[in-house]
Formats: C-alpha cells, structure tokens, sequence
C-alpha cells in the first residue's frame, strides 16, 4: 500500500473552442432558410393556379432567388459603423413619422366614429394604442439622438491627432 499521497495535477488550461473555417454568413442562411419555404410552395401553387398566374408566381420567384443571390454576396463584416449611420437616421425618421401618423389616424378614427365621446373617454377606451404609438415615436427619438450624440468622421480624427501628439 502506497502511503503518500498522490496529487494530481489540475493546471487550468486556457482551452479555446474551435471556431468552424466554413460556417455560412448569416445572410447566406437567410437565403437558403427562404428558398427552403419559397421552393415547395411555389412547386405545389403553380399546377392548381391559372396560367397566367402560375407564370408570373414562377417569374416572382425567379426574381427572388436572384435578389437573395445578391443579398448573400453581401460581407456585412465589410460594412463600416459610418456607412450605417445613413439608414439609423432613416429608421429613426420612420419610427418617428409612422408613431406621429398612426396617432392622426387614431385620432381621425376617433372623431369620426364615436364624436359622442369626451377627449378622456376616447383616450381611456383605446389607450393601448395610443401608448404603443407614442412608445414608437420615442423609440424613433431616441434613435434619432444616439446619432446625433455620434461623433462625426471630422471629430473622430481630430482625437487620433490628439492621442498620436501626447
């Protein structure tokens, strides 16, 4: 009988899990998870509907096929965070302007169709929408204010110049 202890030797080792070399790009998922659903439904659509129509549905997906092509050639890692800065305006704008719409069509709705009611019934019977539609403006807003919060290319180099100098 062994009388001294053994020890084993329990060094952590820093493993890292390997990353796969051929993973798709996600919009190359996308593509393919479409043409997955887009494929059998078209091939079961196209033999019950007319001709006329069976033919535009092929040319449709066609079309798709080719747009999902260019989509997936697409290196989103290529894409800088100043060539984004364009379409986070253009969808702060769209939250903004669609919440302000749907309030004037709520409202319109509302004058229109029940003139009986007070401004605070009308506000206590379709208070959800009114607050999803303020919540999207404000969303909208906030989008809109983290881009202007941004530093802009001119700023971001004058700090480098800065940095680079001490």
């Amino acid at each position: 009988m062994d009388s001294e202890p053994t020890t084993v030797n329990n060094a952590t080792e820093n493993l890292e899990f390997a990353e796969p070399d051929d993973s798709p790009k996600p919009l190359e998922l996308l593509r393919d998870a479409e043409a997955l659903l887009r494929r059998p439904t078209v091939a079961t659509l196209v033999p019950i509907l007319p001709l006329n129509l069976a033919n535009k549905l092929q040319a449709a997906s066609e079309v798709a096929e080719d747009s999902l092509e260019d989509l997936a050639s697409i290196d989103i890692d290529g894409i800088s965070d100043w060539e984004l800065r364009s379409p986070r305006i253009r969808i702060g704008l769209s939250f903004v302007g669609f919440g302000a719409l749907m309030i004037l069509v709520l409202l319109l709705y509302l004058w229109g169709l029940h003139p009986e009611l007070s401004a605070v019934q009308q506000i206590g019977l379709y208070w959800h929408e009114y607050v999803w539609f303020v919540c999207l403006g404000v969303a909208g807003m906030f989008i809109l204010g983290r881009e202007a919060m941004r530093p802009t290319q001119k700023q971001r180099k004058s700090k480098k110049r800065l940095i680079l100098k001490r």
